[in-house]
């Protein structure tokens, strides 16, 4: 089954079906999945309150696009108290996980945008899987395309991505925790740079 098949059987299965998108290339896809499909599906996106000026601009800008409104899902946790440099786990936690957790209470099962090949604990995600961490099913339409399959359907239906990517920054998250890569790095390599850290704690998991 490909990716919209997976995503309309799972609009049919499940009454309460949201999408969590962070507005990596990959989201970008399914956000172009489900618009110019226009598939019944919720969408929101965690608002940690240190987001690039691009990913923000980018974010009205696929509302403009496919007609769709993406809901912001906010952290309480207090920018002031750059978390971040002490402890980003803790961080990710407060901006990301809790809320997340939070949002995803009212739905059935939820969307990512998650592939095997981006991290070893992606690794061996199903594009239908039980969530234990999170209490619902998870839905990963595109889990087995590779980083070329992406990019030639952005190039392909012409969606809209963050121009980040452009400059270095292949994995783009908080803009304090993501810096450019170097040629011959991991994509993830600029996220978190000097912890031993590579996933916010979405799709890990542990509870």
């Amino acid at each position: 089954m490909n990716a919209l098949g997976r995503l309309t059987a799972a609009v049919e299965r499940f009454p309460r079906l949201t999408f969590a998108t962070g507005f990596g290339v990959e989201g970008c896809v399914i956000l172009d999945l489900i618009g110019r499909h226009r598939l019944p599906i919720d969408v929101f996106t965690l608002d940690t309150g240190v987001l690039f000026p691009e990913t923000i601009a980018l974010w009205r800008r696929l509302e403009e696009r496919y007609g769709l409104t993406i809901r912001a899902v906010r952290a309480t946790a207090p920018v002031e108290d750059r978390l971040w440099e002490r402890d980003p786990d803790a961080c990710c936690a407060a901006r990301k996980v809790v809320p997340l957790r939070r949002e995803l209470a009212g739905f059935d099962a939820w969307v990512t945008a998650i592939r095997r090949d981006q991290t070893p604990e992606r690794a061996s995600a199903l594009p239908l899987e039980i969530d234990a961490k999170f209490g619902l099913m998870k839905v990963n339409p595109i889990v087995d395309w590779t980083h070329v399959d992406v990019w030639r359907h952005v190039h392909d239906y012409d969606v809209p991505y963050n121009p980040l990517h452009d400059r270095g920054y292949p994995s783009i998250g908080c803009e304090p925790c993501t810096i450019p890569v170097v040629v011959g790095e991991n994509p993830r390599a600029g996220r978190w740079r000097g912890f031993a850290k590579t996933e916010c704690g979405l799709h890990t998991k542990e509870p």
